[in-house]
């Protein structure tokens, strides 16, 4: 009976899938409770249906691995969206310069130890310190996401540092092929034909794909069918990552430049959206097949070693990464954005598993390679998300967020989101009427200046719904919104329309531009700073004496 369950089971995939969604929602469900990321899991998962249903043989499937593999290429989709063209050329220095002396730097520390301290040949050497240069895209941009934490000064270096990580799988991935012993490419002919498919794939997607997307998207939104317009962006993402993998690039490569292309369309915003649950149950399925790799007799034989190698390859890209970012940045901004992205990254597997079919590394050594990644995978979304509470304990800084007690009792009030120029103008008209309110800014500078002024602020944000339910939303006489920032302002008044409709929402833009992104949602006020600077021009015309010839 047992070996008829057992070919059933093989046979019918359906089973397998069902017991994995009950598995993972089971375990998620109960890690939520502690806190704990839903990354773990789904890792752990993928370790319990391997051994409980003995299927350690297709944990090295091909098949799979492309399944999960677009779990990351449908983030770095949503990545794109963020990123337009002009956001692009305006990150070029975290993407360009910080993130070519991360990896260069890093590459060399590690390649120093393991050639020396560990007494690996050279090829293996290279192989190791190139891909322990890498960070994890889907952990830490998985967690920046859904934190908003990416909007924030370290969020959108990490973001800046992992694209050009994700860039630089491309000349890693060919320079294995030279250090194959089977390779006797030219490296000239290599290198052209290289340069040639990224000019191709850019053609491609920037002049023909832009056109083609925009009219398909336009085409399919006019129709007024959500699967027609769910289907069409399924179609750009998948047709945008085969150009890319067929011309020799990653899946993801093809899918972000998607996304910045899409990024420049008024529909961003509802692709974004609806793309979503698609990014998490792929992802989950990635994390799965993660967990599917973990030998755990391997694992409990070489512990020590694994733990030992994980926190000195932490430790080490952490310094380096400090030391880049410390030349262009603050002290905590530095020191969170190293933290973020010291460990190990998932393309780490594709390096190790290339480089072990070429003959460049033994089998065991690439064993225990693959588990020192999973590890880090592993324990990072557990300290990712204290990674605030950690820099102000080493800093010796308050974390300005920990205490709102006191605004239980408040009811009334008026919450100011930011305390630039304009923030600073409404708390004093505020003062003027008498009014309570309490400001709300996730920049230090801000709070500080805040707190200086003698106002009530809290560090935090605002488009959090922690951080409003801390601030009692719900008891607010008005929100007033005066950030810059077009995609914080929208996080905010989304974050908080969603925590409760019972509020005056107020919000500040500087354009006609600014108006259309948010005029899907349902806010009290939009106050456009052009007209009102006009109407009080002619306000104050009236109140002159006009002179007539």
């Amino acid at each position: 009976m047992p070996y008829k369950i057992r070919k059933l089971n093989m046979e019918n995939t359906l089973f397998y899938i069902v017991i994995t969604l009950g598995i993972s929602i089971t375990i998620n469900i109960f890690l939520k409770r502690f806190g704990i990321s839903q990354i773990i899991g789904y890792i752990l998962t993928g370790t319990i249906i391997v051994y409980a249903f003995d299927l350690r043989e297709f944990n090295d499937s091909h098949v799979l691995e492309h399944i999960g593999e677009f779990g990351i290429v449908f983030l770095m989709f949503t990545i794109g969206l963020e990123i337009s063209l002009a956001k692009m050329d305006s990150m070029k220095k975290e993407i360009f310069g910080n993130g070519s002396m991360q990896v260069v730097f890093t590459a060399l520390v590690v390649y120093t130890i393991s050639y020396y301290l560990f007494s690996l040949d050279a090829k293996s050497s290279v192989i190791i310190s190139l891909a322990f240069s890498l960070s994890s895209t889907a952990v830490v941009l998985s967690y920046l996401k859904t934190s908003k934490e990416i909007y924030s000064q370290y969020g959108q270096k990490a973001t800046g540092i992992l694209i050009f990580q994700d860039i630089a799988v491309i000349p890693i991935l060919i320079l294995i092929g030279f250090l194959t012993s089977a390779s006797d490419e030219n490296v000239v002919a290599v290198l052209s034909n290289t340069l040639l498919s990224v000019i191709a794939v850019l053609v491609l997607l920037f002049v023909v794909g832009k056109k083609l997307m925009t009219w398909l998207l336009h085409f399919s939104a006019s129709s007024e069918l959500e699967e027609l317009f769910m289907g069409s962006v399924l179609l750009i993402v998948m047709a945008a990552s085969i150009l890319a993998f067929n011309m020799g690039f990653s899946y993801s490569l093809g899918a972000f430049i998607a996304g910045m292309i899409i990024a420049e369309t008024k529909y961003h915003h509802k692709v974004e959206s609806d793309i979503a649950p698609f990014k998490d149950i792929l992802l989950g399925t990635f994390f799965v097949i993660v967990g599917m790799k973990i030998d755990v007799l391997l694992f409990i034989n070489n512990i020590g070693l694994i733990v030992a190698v994980f926190l000195l390859v932490l430790v080490l890209k952490a310094t380096v990464m400090y030391g880049v970012l410390r030349l262009s940045s603050s002290n905590d901004v530095s020191l969170k954005t190293a933290l973020a992205l010291s460990q190990v990254g998932e393309f780490s597997f594709v390096i190790f598993a290339v480089a072990s079919m070429g003959g460049l590394l033994e089998e065991h050594i690439a064993s225990l390679l693959v588990l020192i990644v999973i590890f880090s995978m592993v324990v990072t979304p557990f300290f990712i998300s204290r990674i605030n509470k950690i820099v102000s304990f080493v800093t010796k800084e308050q974390y300005m967020v920990s205490d709102m007690s006191g605004i239980a009792t408040k009811s009334n009030h008026v919450i100011v989101c930011g305390y630039s120029i304009v923030g600073k103008f409404v708390t004093k008209h505020l003062d003027e009427l008498d009014a309570p309110y309490i400001v709300i800014d996730n920049r230090a500078k801000h709070v500080k200046e805040a707190l200086f002024d003698e106002r009530e602020a809290y560090f935090g944000d605002a488009s959090k719904l922690s951080i409003l339910k801390a601030l009692h939303v719900e008891n607010a006489a008005a929100v007033i919104v005066t950030l810059d920032n077009i995609q914080k302002k929208r996080l905010i008044c989304e974050a908080v329309l969603q925590y409760t409709k019972n509020v005056n929402l107020i919000v500040k833009v500087v354009s006609l531009e600014e108006k259309e992104k948010l005029k899907d949602l349902p806010i009290t006020v939009i106050v456009d700073g052009k007209l009102e600077v006009a109407r009080v021009l002619v306000e104050r015309m009236l109140t002159c004496q006009l002179k007539y010839k």
